[in-house]
């Protein structure tokens, strides 16, 4: 019996803690009406129940209830009502249970579907919290322990990633880019000329040392080395005569002492003169076509047409010239100083050795205490060359006789008919003498980096040449401009939570005037370590020479990290549109890509060293005139922009960033690695017009077939694996990052030496070995078949074929991977 309740309704209410045996031994000494009162008692609540359970009891004469059970984790009191033993055996029952169960079970399935769906949305709102705030939270707090430690460096302990997102990184990195500092520094730079080995350029070395320091950066050195630089003689100047029909000096032509070509050929050479337009392959044959020789002669060029001044003397070397002058034409560079031009008496200076880095040391480093074998780089020219102004040039090819010139070779000088020469007029001919001297000159290159927090042995490389020979305002001012802008804008996001995963390494450049010496010195010391360690190079030099048009001489594999980036970033120009927006209203964004060039940057690195480059530019339709000359100031190029310098900087250092920024926050290298399979399909296309021909010389293209299928199924096995892998296990990004950073290097050409042959690369580089010599023999099978060379083509496919197939194996991984088949065909 219940000792705690009070009456029978109470001993109901609290089975719980009185026990349900208790009240079944009350109920059962109760009355039927007594029990009806009880019943009424503890279900009033419910009419509609309580109807149902009247009706039953007056048809019952008795009633009872059953010990209470658990349903559902709760405990309920199951009623039976009975008449007698007997009638229970003998029929059925009048029982309520399912009438109760049934209004009782309704509440209960809505309580459980409340319940579930709590639970999941407080499940749901926990975890986008968590992800949202998590990150946050410990980016803030690796900021504040940076903002405290007064002195230290930029480093920061970090267990990985890149802790803020990608989005809130661009925002900082466009908040912390200034345009006044670009504009300081591009004045500061060109104050005056500032050649390697000068007090001025030593100076400014030292500057720039300095700045790095105040940056607070992981890591900042120099490394100093001796290299071979050509400057013009003290005392003996470079001349250039007229000489009459007996062979006597009849005129002395002014030159400036300034100007020279380093690493021109010294002494002289005498006799008539050939207008060559631009000194372009094409522009030689047309005159081989007329029936104009050049051999002996002093050709005289044009700047510009897309060839560089070593490629101009090479080729005029190679026709038999004794002598080149190279002059700005009026077409072509504006010549009105009222309307920011050159002036008329102004040469254009630039170096004329086919190839970069030391002459003397090709393939190899100039590093100190090295000791240097008698080698001679096969790109020096053997002929003297001289810049000369358009004064000069117009003096002389207006006393030219001879054929007439093609309409498209017709400049603008004055009071000059375009012939080609050779003759001139009375019998005259033109005696050249170049006397310049090689010096050794120590250089200083300069270092400063940003360590990667996962991958430090990765770096994402930016680099700009310091030197020049003038004023140099976009030649070496604007790159150094934002080379220290840029390290200065990332040093502070590290700062303030930022954790690359990769490395960036920011340097400044000495001897670029004379062939990116500083740049390849280096590139030649590490060479060995590179290609597994670089993942991609910026040259930032000569980024801005206007604000319209953007110009990206690119690798390849970069394209696609520049296309995302372009979308990205604000025209300069332009309010409110984008770099691509804009591109595509004036005839489409592919324009903006184009090939790397000799002369760039960015050159060496993929060309010779097989790691993805770009440089980027900022050009108007109508050149900028003063590059390469006295007259390249801070001040003129402000005026070519309006006043716009540092906002257009500011936006070429933001594209930079933008690209940059991936590259140190993905966890998988965003490189195209399909993008060569599309490059050799081209070629495989040319080769297919052609099979016939081939064929009947014994030459099959099967094999090149077969390797080109070879590296098109290895990218695309190796682009479809990744994309369906866990990217963010660290040791699977490793893996997949290790194999992509090495696709440009894959197609060096293994089998042509770096010495004869520094420019390996297959599809960039220069020589016999490459996609475009062989593309330039194949086209002589129908242009002129009697100077196709069989052994020579069979030679260069064969490189091209074992280069292109290393690059498939290589990106197969492991040698089990590869299933070539090669089969012996006569």
């Amino acid at each position: 019996m219940c000792t705690v309740c009070q009456g029978v309704k109470g001993c109901v209410k609290s089975q719980n803690r009185c026990g349900g045996a208790g009240s079944v031994n009350v109920m059962s000494h109760l009355s039927s009406d007594q029990n009806w009162t009880i019943l009424t008692a503890e279900y009033s609540h419910d009419d509609v129940v309580m109807d149902a359970m009247r009706t039953r009891l007056r048809q019952s004469p008795s009633v009872g209830v059953v010990e209470g059970e658990e349903v559902g984790g709760a405990q309920r009191v199951e009623m039976r009502f009975v008449t007698s033993e007997a009638e229970e055996v003998a029929g059925p029952s009048s029982d309520i249970t399912s009438l109760v169960l049934r209004h009782r079970h309704g509440y209960w399935r809505a309580g459980v579907l409340l319940c579930v769906c709590g639970v999941v949305i407080f499940t749901t709102a926990f975890l986008l919290a968590y992800a949202v705030f998590s990150g946050r939270y410990h980016c803030s707090q690796v900021g504040e322990q940076d903002e405290e430690q007064q002195g230290g460096g930029a480093k920061q302990p970090a267990e990985g990633g890149a802790g803020l997102y990608l989005g809130e990184l661009r925002v900082m990195m466009r908040r912390l880019l200034h345009d006044e500092d670009i504009y300081n520094t591009v004045s500061r730079v060109s104050r005056a000329s500032h050649p390697p080995g000068s007090s001025e350029g030593t100076s400014l070395a030292s500057e720039v040392l300095r700045r790095f320091r105040q940056l607070q950066m992981d890591h900042t050195w120099t490394e100093s080395l001796y290299a071979t630089l050509q400057f013009p003689h003290r005392s003996q100047r470079s001349s250039l005569w007229l000489l009459d029909s007996a062979g006597l000096i009849s005129e002395q032509i002014p030159l400036n002492p300034s100007d020279f070509c380093p690493y021109s050929a010294t002494g002289s050479t005498t006799g008539g003169v050939v207008y060559a337009n631009y000194g372009r392959p094409e522009d030689f044959n047309w005159l081989k076509s007329a029936g104009v020789s050049v051999v002996g002669c002093v050709v005289v060029m044009r700047v510009g047409g897309g060839v560089s001044f070593a490629e101009k003397v090479w080729l005029a070397e190679r026709s038999g010239a004794g002598g080149a002058l190279i002059y700005p034409d009026p077409a072509d560079l504006p010549q009105d100083p009222r309307r920011l031009g050159l002036n008329t008496h102004t040469a254009v200076s630039e170096h004329v050795h086919l190839g970069s880095g030391d002459p003397f040391t090709p393939g190899f480093p100039s590093f100190n205490h090295t000791q240097f074998p008698p080698i001679q780089s096969s790109g020096l020219p053997l002929i003297p060359a001289l810049p000369v102004s358009a004064t000069v040039a117009a003096k002389l090819l207006s006393q030219l006789s001879g054929p007439s010139c093609p309409t498209s070779w017709r400049g603008r000088l004055p009071y000059v008919r375009c012939v080609v020469g050779p003759e001139f007029s009375s019998g005259r001919r033109v005696k050249m003498a170049v006397h310049n001297v090689m010096t050794p000159v120590l250089l200083n290159n300069i270092f400063s980096s940003l360590e990667g927090r996962v991958e430090p042995d990765q770096y994402i490389i930016l680099g700009a040449q310091r030197d020049s020979l003038g004023p140099g305002a976009v030649k070496s001012g604007v790159g150094t401009a934002i080379l220290l802008e840029l390290a200065r804008t990332f040093s502070i996001m590290v700062k303030k939570g930022f954790s690359p995963r990769r490395s960036l390494l920011f340097v400044s450049w000495d001897a670029g005037e004379f062939g990116n010496v500083g740049a390849t010195e280096w590139l030649e010391g590490y060479l060995s370590m590179l290609h597994l360690k670089a993942v991609a190079y910026f040259s930032l030099d000569q980024a801005v020479m206007g604000d319209d048009v953007l110009s990206a001489y690119i690798s390849p594999l970069l394209v696609d990290l520049l296309d995302a980036a372009i979308r990205q970033v604000e025209h300069p120009k332009h309010t409110g549109q984008t770099i691509y927006s804009q591109a595509e209203r004036e005839g489409g964004s592919w324009r903006i890509v184009k090939p790397l060039y000799l002369n760039s940057g960015a050159y060496s690195f993929t060309a010779f060293a097989g790691v993805p480059a770009v440089e980027l530019r900022f050009s108007e339709e109508r050149a900028y005139p003063f590059i390469n000359t006295p007259l390249d100031s801070a001040s003129r190029l402000q005026e070519v922009l309006a006043g716009r310098l540092g906002v257009t900087g500011r936006s070429l250092g933001e594209l930079v960033g933008e690209m940059v920024l991936r590259l140190a926050h993905d966890h998988i290298l965003p490189l195209r690695i399909t993008s060569y399979a599309q490059t050799v399909l081209q070629f495989s296309a040319q080769l297919n017009k052609h099979s016939a021909e081939l064929q009947s010389r014994g030459l099959s293209p099967q094999w090149v077939f077969s390797a080109r299928g070879d590296y098109s199924r290895a990218a695309e096995t190796l682009q479809r694996a990744i994309d369906y892998s866990d990217l963010h296990d660290p040791t699977t990004a490793r893996f997949y990052n290790t194999r992509i950073i090495r696709v440009e290097y894959y197609f060096l050409s293994q089998y042509v030496s770096a010495v004869e042959t520094p420019f390996r690369h297959v599809i960039h580089g220069r020589g016999d070995h490459t996609l475009s010599a062989l593309t330039e023999h194949l086209a002589l099978l129908t242009s002129d078949p009697q100077r196709f060379d069989e052994k020579r083509f069979r030679r260069q496919l064969a490189f091209f074929t074992w280069t292109l197939q290393g690059a498939a194996n290589a990106l197969n991984g492991d040698v089990w991977s590869i299933h070539n088949t090669h089969t012996y065909t006569h």
